[in-house]
Order: C-alpha cells, then structure tokens, then sequence
C-alpha cells in the first residue's frame, strides 16, 4: 500500500485507470464539487480529520463534465470552477488527490453497487467514505447514504452522512449561481467562504482603456463558465506564475459606448499601474463587490469621469 504522505501534492487523477496500484487504504469523498463552497470543505475536513487520525489517504472524487451535461444537456449548470481549479481548491482544504472520473451514460448507468466496487472497493480501496448527507449516486440516482452504509458493510468500509449546517440556500452551488447571476459577488464569496473568480490568459483587446489612461488586462469569457452580469466590479487580478495579487477595477460587458464589440470580456485595470505588460500571462480575476451596471454613455469624456469614480471606489472598497 502506498503510505500517508508519499503523494506529492495534491494529485489528479483523470481516469480509474491513472489511480497508482496499490494505492490505499483510503478515506474517500465524493461529490461535483463545483465551486469547492464551504458545505464541500465542511466534508473534506470531516474526511482529513479521520484520516489523520487513522493514516488514512484523503481523495476527493469528482466528475467530468457535469452528469447534467451528459444526461440532460438543456439543463446543465454553468461551471464554476475547472477540473484543475476544483483539485487545487480541494487540495487546499485537505484533499491528498482528486480523482476526476470521466462521466459518460455508460457511468450513468452503473448501479450504486457497481460504483461502489469499481470505484471505492477495487481502485480506492476505502476505508471510510464521507458524503453531504443528501449525497446521491448510481442508476436513477438510486444509491444514498444508507446504501453506502450497507455496501460498506460488506466490503469493508465505513460511511458518513454530514449534515451541512450553513443550510442548502447557502452552501450549494446552485445558490452560488443564482448570486452571481443578481450580480450579489458578495452573496456568493459568503458562501463560497472566498471571492468568485474567473481564471484565463489574458489577450490583446482593443487597446481603447490604454488610450484612455486605463489600460485592461482583457480575458476572454464563454457561455460555459459562470460570469457576473454586465457591469463594474472592484477586486483583484492574480498572476498564476508570480501569485502577485493586485487591486483592480473590473468591467464585465461588451462596451456599449463604442460600437462593433460584440463577445463578453472581463477586463481588470490594475489600480494606478499603467506599466503592467500580462499578454499571455494566466491570471485569476476575482470579484469582491459590484459598482454599478454597464451604461452606454454619450460621449468619451462622460465615460472617463465615470471610471475616474469607479477607480477611486473601487480603491476605497479594497483598501
């Protein structure tokens, strides 16, 4: 068996077919984990606790793409995070490894008890399993707690129900969603226990902030990643290659003053920095408060007064 403490950081796992022989015994959770709130970190401490206590592996089990966007496509949620995203965010509240398992209808289809014995039994070899307690799983959702309960039983494991007492409005991602959806940034750093944000290299824009005295780290956004609506936001840009945090002030929008943009973009202006070169330099844009929506101004000179504002609350918000 591999010991507690030979993985190297937090691994990842994209396949049951990636998980090392040998590998266990572990203490295993599961979940989407999208967004890693603080219901997710509220089961992954639960889990790291019995592990340290027993030398146990902590591995977060996830699923890739979202069983929604397999099973009923018209319905899938926005994501949150990335699979990368997810682990290293897992990792930071306790997680040893995160297996990503690729979700197709032929997984749709195991049985709880199929998943049980190729997943937890056979690659992971669990010793005690840790769910939110309306964790589901299997064929039609069929598996819960009570059957992890009794599969492990058989098989040897023990599993854990855990009650989230921030409550289901709060600590989901659905809730996160629905935040960012209003524009609420700061409902959803509440229950995500962190600032949203939005993670990409940055590209060549339109140059026009430059031009304006407020030149823009642009990034560009698609309609699979959950992004706050239009509007003006203060918060941070974070250099992945440095983890240099800056403040920012933070448009999201298709610039309606000047005609012609038509993609979304989140675009950071670091505060009084006009000396930042971040082409191709991946960065993470996280949201702490929101200013005002998109407008449409009349002329140049009435949007440069409003940014001039928007800076300086944005300043005053961060500071």
């Amino acid at each position: 068996m591999i010991p507690l403490g030979s993985l190297p950081g937090v691994q990842i796992w994209r396949s049951l077919d990636e998980v090392p022989a040998g590998l266990g015994p572990t203490a295993v959770v599961i979940g989407n984990f999208d967004g890693v709130h603080l219901g997710h970190r509220h089961v992954v401490s639960r889990a790291r606790e019995v592990a340290d206590a027993r030398g146990l592996i902590v591995v977060a089990v996830t699923f890739d793409p979202h069983p929604m966007a397999v099973l009923r496509p018209e319905h899938a949620p926005t994501t949150l995070t990335s699979v990368d995203e997810r682990a290293a965010l897992l990792g930071d509240c306790g997680a040893d490894a995160v297996l990503a398992m690729p979700f197709d209808r032929g997984v749709a289809a195991w049985t709880p008890e199929e998943f049980v014995e190729r997943v937890l039994v056979d690659a992971l070899h669990a010793a005690v399993v840790v769910v939110g307690a309306n964790f589901r799983f299997g064929n039609k959702a069929a598996g819960d707690v009570a059957t992890l309960r009794e599969t492990g039983a058989r098989f040897g494991f023990e599993a854990e129900g855990i009650a989230l007492d921030g409550g289901p409005q709060v600590w989901s991602s659905t809730y996160v969603r629905m935040s960012l959806a209003a524009g609420d940034v700061a409902g959803a750093a509440e229950a995500l226990g962190r600032p949203y944000s939005v993670r990409g290299k940055v590209v060549r824009g339109d140059q026009r902030g430059r031009e304006l005295g407020y030149p823009t780290a642009n990034v560009p956004t698609t309609d699979l990643t959950a992004v706050p609506p239009d509007g003006v936001y203060a918060g941070w840009l974070r250099r992945v290659d440095t983890g240099e945090r800056l403040p920012a002030a933070i448009s999201v929008g298709t610039n309606p003053t000047f005609h012609g943009v038509r993609e979304r973009r989140v675009e950071s202006y670091v505060l009084d920095r006009t000396d930042l070169e971040l082409y191709g330099v991946e960065v993470e844009v996280s949201f702490v408060e929101r200013l005002r929506g998109m407008v449409a101004f009349s002329s140049v000179e009435e949007l440069i007064e409003q940014m001039k504002d928007d800076v300086d609350r944005a300043r005053e918000l961060l500071t």
